[in-house]
């Protein structure tokens, strides 16, 4: 039996995995980079072993150093989690010639499905159907084609063309990103199919010869083809849930596959499936699974490791409905831009239970309040999965939490993920996986602008108190009061959007809100055209505010009529406020600001921490809007800088393979001068 169990991996998937190690009462090690040092997989591991440097390439992804962790902690057997080496036929390898147990597939499985196009070949053989394929762009016979990374997943190295003019530079990106990501360039071409789902099926082999498929999960809402939305059951036509499954336990006999895997298939409009690719691995949406099956995947793995037969005798039914959402540090309305710097706060409210297959709301998260999201890594903070008798009450559940949680300190999806999951599309199973591009309304914040200057009020508010707090004099004072109460309280904010927003008021001797302004106005009438607070024809946006309570960190005021509660967090000079209608992320500034050196026009920022990969244009060189000036690579993913208009290239201070951090000058370009 299985000892101690070293987790080559970090983050939620390492402290997964430990959750179930400590009912099993397996010692638990975790290796980590010196980024990771405090994080809270860390700290949860019975014991550590630290891998000098940063990057994954220094560090998750050197097996001679995990190999070298697991001699030195007196560790029996190793679990891959997902990503890094998870898919590495020669470290499934080295563990077991190590004498360590591996706990995963094969390593010939692993191999056998790591090359995608070699598995296609195999498992068209055993009757799983297949899309054309294509290993050269020369051969591509029509559009629109999708390139893939023949080695990982995740959806690195994958890009979707459409006309064969972009074909080569996609696939030349692809090679890129996936060499980065995967150690392996190699990529491949299908067919694309217009309004895919992709639903994949959970199967689990042991060393006894039974492979089986645990149901089903469908994960068609994707941003940049990876998951952010997944759920178990799938909505399925009569029959076609047979028949998924059916291919799918025939690929994994076709490989004599052993422990948890996951075959992916492409669901066409007209009820066809095609094989996408087969996980030899831990899914990351596979909690949704563990909750309408009730079981919990990772203690199979470890029994099937162990050489034990699999504890179940057929399908087990589906028992409810489960759905999963991918939080992530990143910027949606910035073209999913990742996100960097310090979390302050991450809050989530009537949370269940955590890494365990409950009912109700079960969250699996990598961090924790003041954990550091680096550039190291990628974007997802954790996994938030509802289970409900319903899906329409899971879907209510998970979008209720998501609304109310405090996360502060970085931009995540968190609006998002709320506003599908309240979509009439998605509530009517109008799935695929190009649900995002045709549905732009759900990019909107979920705070309306209508709404933004009571949160101002609200921060402007908390922070008269807390100074009124902190006061060392006359503290009976109430706060914001004036001894020349004609003059209003002044606060300036920087706003969601980057522009500056000035908060007025003014208190009576009693404390009350005597008067309230916010300039400029966030918005000057609702979405029915009435102006907030007063009528269409009066052209004043301010509502009545009467103010109820304000403490430093909860301000209660009466809008209008109805009652509203504020959650006001103040971190250094950030103001983060959370009310019933959705949260602002606001930038107190200085009453008396300090000059600061002004930038050039036809400047272009790093938007955060990463390297120049390469530099397309030079200086001197003429440009119009919307071309490539230079690739900028953070998070494992590659983000174009592009011309933001016609002009001159004047300045590329940073050379390729040079580091650069958030605000860096990347580039100016001297727009032209309009000819009229």
């Amino acid at each position: 039996m299985i000892r101690k169990l070293l987790v080559a991996n970090r983050g939620e998937i390492a402290r997964r995995v430990f959750a179930t190690c400590r009912t099993l009462g397996v010692a638990t090690v975790a290796v980590h980079s010196d980024a990771d040092a405090g994080a809270p997989f860390v700290a949860e591991a019975d014991q550590a072993v630290r891998l000098p440097g940063n990057t994954p390439a220094e560090t998750y992804l050197r097996v001679g150093k995990i190999l070298d962790a697991a001699r030195r902690a007196g560790a029996d057997a190793v679990h891959p989690g997902y990503g890094f080496l998870a898919e590495n036929a020669e470290f499934a390898a080295a563990v077991t010639d190590a004498g360590l147990t591996w706990v995963g597939p094969p390593a010939k499985a692993i191999a056998a499905m790591g090359d995608k196009m070699a598995a296609k070949a195999l498992l068209a053989d055993a009757g799983v159907p297949m899309l054309p394929t294509w290993t050269g762009d020369d051969q591509v016979t029509d559009f629109p084609v999708l390139v893939k990374a023949s080695a990982g997943g995740g959806g690195r190295g994958m890009r979707v063309v459409r006309d064969r003019a972009g074909l080569a530079e996609a696939v030349a990106s692809a090679r890129r990103e996936a060499a980065a990501a995967f150690g392996d360039g190699t990529v491949f071409i299908e067919r694309y199919v217009e309004r895919g789902r992709h639903v994949e099926v959970q199967i689990f082999g042991d060393t006894h010869g039974t492979v089986m498929a645990l149901g089903e999960r469908d994960c068609s809402i994707q941003r940049r083809h990876q998951k952010i939305v997944e759920e178990a059951p799938a909505v399925l036509p009569p029959g076609l849930r047979e028949r998924l499954h059916a291919a799918a336990v025939a690929a994994g006999r076709a490989v004599d596959y052993v422990g948890a895997g996951t075959v992916e298939f492409l669901l066409a409009p007209d009820g066809d499936f095609f094989f996408l690719e087969m996980n030899t691995r831990l899914q990351v949406e596979h909690p949704v699974t563990e909750a309408v099956t009730g079981l919990d995947l990772v203690r199979l793995q470890l029994l099937v490791a162990e050489g034990e037969p699999l504890p179940l005798a057929a399908t087990p039914p589906a028992d409810g409905h489960a759905i999963e959402v991918r939080l992530c540090a990143e910027d949606p309305a910035q073209g999913f831009r990742p996100a960097t710097g310090t979390l302050h706060r991450f809050a989530l409210p009537g949370v269940a239970g955590e890494f365990t297959p409950l009912r109700g709301l079960r969250l699996d998260s990598g961090v924790a309040d003041g954990s550091a999201v680096s550039v190291h890594y990628d974007s997802m903070l954790a996994k938030v999965v509802a289970w409900a008798p319903t899906r329409a009450e899971a879907a209510r559940a998970l979008a209720g939490a998501l609304a109310r949680a405090e996360l502060h300190g970085v931009a995540t999806n968190r609006d998002l993920l709320v506003r599908v999951l309240r979509s009439p599309a998605f509530g009517a199973v109008e799935l695929d996986t190009g649900f995002l591009e045709r549905h732009e309304e759900v990019f909107a914040p979920l705070l309306p602008a209508d709404q933004l200057p009571v949160a101002a009020l609200a921060a402007a508010l908390a922070g008269a108190a807390r100074r009124r707090e902190a006061a060392p004099v006359l503290a009976g004072l109430p706060s914001g009061w004036r001894n020349v109460p004609a003059f209003p309280q002044v606060t300036r904010f920087t706003g969601p959007d980057g522009g500056e927003l000035t908060v007025r008021y003014r208190l009576s001797r009693t404390g009350e809100l005597a008067e309230w302004s916010l300039s400029p106005a966030a918005a000057s009438t609702g979405p029915d055209g009435t102006a907030p607070g007063g009528d269409a024809a009066a052209g004043d946006p301010t509502p009545v505010v009467t103010l109820v309570e304000a403490t430093p960190d909860r301000v209660i005021l009466d809008v209008d009529g109805v009652r509203r509660v504020f959650r006001v967090h103040r971190v250094g000079s950030a103001v983060f406020v959370d009310g019933p209608d959705g949260a602002a992320s606001l930038t107190e500034l200085p009453r008396f600001p300090l000059p600061t050196a002004e930038l050039a026009a036809g400047s272009l920022l790093a938007p955060l921490p990463g390297a120049v990969t390469r530099v397309h244009v030079e200086v001197g060189q003429r440009v119009t809007a919307g071309d490539l000036l230079l690739t900028l690579e953070a998070m494992k993913l590659e983000h174009p800088v592009l011309a933001p208009t016609d002009g001159v290239v004047a300045e590329l201070p940073v050379p390729a393979g040079g580091q650069v951090e958030t605000g860096a000058v990347l580039a100016v370009v001297d727009p032209e001068e309009d000819p009229r």
